[in-house]
């Protein structure tokens, strides 16, 4: 299983992660937005405060989606189109 080792949360809502078999790919939350314990990443702020743990993306009240379903649903990017090469903005495990 691919594990994700950096995320970078974008104002878009989506994220760029990149997984420990060295791939880059953009994950769109907004699907998740309106669904439970997700909805608190509505706030911008705090959406931006996804961090890597555990080898997926977490945020502070421990909302995490599954690194199998950022892998896979994921779409490939290259790294002129991430944000991940920005050290201020990088989160690594």
């Amino acid at each position: 299983m691919n594990k994700v080792i950096a995320v970078s949360a974008n104002t878009d809502f989506s994220l760029d992660l990149k997984f420990s078999d060295g791939s880059l790919k953009r994950f769109d939350v907004t699907p998740y937005l309106d669904r439970g314990i997700f909805t608190e990443l509505k706030n911008l702020d705090y959406f931006k405060q996804a961090r890597v743990a555990f080898g997926t993306v977490q945020w502070p009240n421990e909302q995490d989606i599954a690194p199998e379903t950022l892998y896979l649903d994921g779409v490939a990017i290259d790294e002129a189109n991430a944000s991940l090469p920005a050290e201020s903005n990088l989160t690594t495990a």
